[in-house]
């Protein structure tokens, strides 16, 4: 045997889980005894048996594994070596410009739509810039916060209980450990449901870099090269809305983005803001002993829901040592040696010091990605706050251009950008027009309780002017939850009273996600309460909460027995 050590250049990689996937595809070569690469210097190393393999095989293989290119190698000799020589492979004079689709991010809908475009045989561009390909969801968003979330549960119930007669001993929290563990996930996330997904495609060509607009038909990459299509999505994303306050960017603020990387674990955090991003933070780092305060603007945590809902909710945070400033609002950060000095405004009208001795984490919501974008010289319509005007069929004020997901005026969730971004490509390249319906979109917030919901609330029927009917259901009614000793939130109702039709619901619960795809399949396909309240539900499972929220329409199921109907 003759091995050989090849360094390769190799062009197209973006993160470790690419020098990963290049490393593992590899060895399915006869020949490959060994290869070590790496995604930031861009270089690999191959060792090959040369009665097995010749170079030029090598370089082949690598470059048809994903999108990935070599662009040059050279031989290093080692303890087996009979030669040393160098072969220079130039960067193709023929590199393509013209597509059929431009795709702008990276992200669950830019995936989306090259995954529709290489079914109907486009040739597509996907530029990514800012985050890895992945977008939000895999990388900094719901997977990574989904995952300490539950880690964090486990910690929780190892030191609480139901159960006066279950007594926990406690628990050995190892914190590096986690958020190991967590970029473990998240590298093998993007890397199976990204980047392997898209690896065989014929037509696809992924570049990273920023996309800047030249007119309607061109971008041009890092203010370098230009390429042109027929059809361009834009798919950008959001990112966190820093608010300007006075010393915030001098005092080293934290995000989703950089807090969930620390493997150190915080002594104290303060999150600015009290939505759904801040306070899925708050709980689970809380449970894993670190000291929490959130700071809210408004009068209440998650001022979107019903003050019945976010009561609820603030009560368990609270009785968890979460400190919870309603009202009170920031207008100077200053630091002072290790710790940072938060000036706020209380809700008396007075001012207070707050003093921070870990980190300050700002999650005051969102802003899409779309400044950097060169939308000037295109005329594009945004919304006051920047995101690109669409309408139900994906479509802006510019034939040929369409956008999707979180960098648009629609609900921004993963789910719905994946359904945008297939909207888009549908509606740019075939006859087949199709238009997205939010009316009956479920969503979660995955604190604990978790607080789901589908449809209209009672505000909102109210204010559309629809004649309806709210069911409010305590969970000290529903067996399960009696049986779990948690009969902590309610399931809501809301129905329309000429149709009987089920148009709404909010559920705050313990697994409460679980429950609202069936009442959001009841909204969408017009289901009426009657049909809930006649229909079998397994006894005893939370969803039997459900017919008994609807027999409550019309009944008071404090005085039926189990399984009544």
């Amino acid at each position: 045997m003759s091995n050989k050590t090849i360094e390769l250049s190799i062009t197209g990689m973006t993160c470790n889980g690419c020098s990963s996937h290049i490393e593992k595809d590899i060895k399915k070569t006869v020949g490959i005894v060994d290869s070590s690469v790496n995604h930031i210097t861009g270089k690999g190393d191959f060792t090959i048996d040369t009665d097995k393999i010749e170079k030029e095989e090598l370089i082949n293989a690598v470059n048809n594994i994903g999108n990935y290119s070599v662009t040059n190698n050279l031989e290093k000799e080692d303890c087996c070596s009979s030669n040393s020589d160098t072969i220079i492979q130039k960067e193709s004079s023929n590199e393509k410009h013209q597509f059929d689709l431009i795709v702008i991010g990276g992200g669950s809908a830019a995936f989306s739509a090259a995954i529709k475009a290489e079914g109907l045989g486009l040739n597509t561009l996907m530029v990514n810039g800012g985050l890895d390909f992945g977008g939000t969801c895999v990388n900094v968003g719901c997977v990574p916060s989904k995952n300490l979330i539950r880690a964090a549960e486990t910690a929780y119930h190892a030191t609480h209980s139901n159960f006066k007669g279950v007594k926990p001993k406690g628990v050995d929290i190892d914190f590096k450990q986690i958020i190991k563990d967590k970029k473990e996930l998240v590298s093998a996330l993007q890397q199976q449901k990204y980047l392997d997904v898209v690896s065989d495609f014929e037509n696809l060509t992924m570049l990273q870099g920023w996309a800047e607009f030249v007119n309607r038909n061109s971008i041009i990459v890092d203010g370098g090269k230009r390429y042109t299509a027929t059809n361009i999505v834009i798919a950008t994303g959001a990112t966190t809305n820093i608010p300007r306050i006075e010393g915030l960017n001098d005092v080293g603020y934290l995000t989703n983005v950089s807090l969930f990387d620390l493997e150190e674990k915080p002594e104290s955090l303060t999150i600015m803001g009290a939505g759904y991003i801040g306070l899925e933070i708050a709980q689970a780092y809380s449970r894993l002993g670190v000291k929490v305060r959130i700071i809210e603007f408004t009068d209440r945590p998650l001022r979107s829901q019903t003050i019945d809902i976010t009561d609820v909710l603030a009560e368990q945070l609270k009785s968890e040592g979460i400190e919870i400033l309603p009202n009170f609002r920031a207008f100077k950060f200053e630091k002072k040696g290790n710790h940072t000095i938060i000036h706020c405004n209380c809700p008396d009208g007075s001012t207070t010091q707050i003093i921070e001795k870990g980190h300050i984490v700002v999650a005051t919501g969102t802003k899409p990605n779309t400044s950097k974008l060169g939308l000037n010289n295109i005329d594009l319509k945004l919304s006051e706050k920047g995101h690109v005007l669409v309408n139900e069929k994906m479509e802006t004020n510019i034939s040929n251009i369409y956008a999707a997901g979180d960098a648009t005026n629609t609900p921004p969730f993963v789910y719905t950008a994946a359904t945008e971004g297939n909207t888009a490509i549908n509606n740019a390249f075939t006859l087949l027009k199709s238009s997205v319906d939010y009316s009956s979109l479920p969503w979660v917030v995955f604190t604990d309780p978790q607080i789901a919901g589908a449809g209209m609330d009672e505000l909102e029927a109210e204010k559309a002017g629809i004649p309806f009917e709210v069911s409010k259901l305590d969970l000290i009614h529903v067996p399960r939850a009696l049986a779990a000793q948690d009969t902590r939130g309610f399931i809501k109702l809301i129905r329309n009273t000429e149709t009987d039709k089920l148009i709404g619901a909010r559920i705050i619960a313990s697994e409460g996600g679980e429950l609202i795809q069936q009442l959001s399949m009841a909204i969408k396909f017009g289901i009426t309460i009657k049909d809930l309240a006649q229909s079998f539900y397994p006894y005893l499972t939370l969803g039997e909460g459900i017919k008994l929220a609807a027999i409550t329409f019309g009944k008071d199921v404090s005085k039926l027995s189990c399984c009544a109907s």
